[in-house]
């Protein structure tokens, strides 16, 4: 069989966002289907947290984080926003820093990059910093 380069990095990502939550106390509930919106449960305080895990490289210095599912199939190129209704958080696990950051979707529209190196002019507005979203929980209804 040929390896799936795409589930094999998703699967990794998985695992290091399982070991994350588990170091800061979660339970873990895994789905008996990979066709549900969410990847993993996690649970804590009498809360359950559905969470979908995303690996992404970063590039430029930055980790873009599109909320929005591509596939490829015989019929073309399919894109599907993500409902941000049936995920609570979005984890990211980035292997170029070996961390997971946790993301409210509804904090943010279709995209974000979260930058793990100063930007070359300066900026500083609208710019996010990745170690800011390294902690979970936050309160989820605090989007804005």
């Amino acid at each position: 069989m040929r390896p799936h380069r795409t589930k094999n990095k998703g699967d990794l990502g998985l695992l290091h966002a399982q070991v994350d939550l588990a170091e800061k106390g979660f339970g873990l509930l895994a789905p008996l289907t990979e066709h549900e919106a969410f990847d993993l449960v996690a649970y804590r305080g009498r809360t359950f947290y559905r969470i979908q895990v995303k690996y992404r490289a970063a590039v430029d210095g930055t980790i873009q984080i599109p909320f929005k599912t591509c596939w490829a199939d015989r019929n073309g190129t399919h894109t599907l926003l993500m409902d941000k209704d049936v995920v609570d958080v979005v984890c990211v696990y980035c292997p170029d820093t070996g961390k997971c950051y946790y993301l409210d979707p509804r904090r943010f529209r279709t995209t974000v990059q979260l930058r793990i190196a100063p930007t070359r002019n300066g900026q500083t507005k609208r710019v996010f910093n990745a170690d800011d979203f390294t902690q979970f929980p936050w309160p989820l209804s605090s989007a804005g």
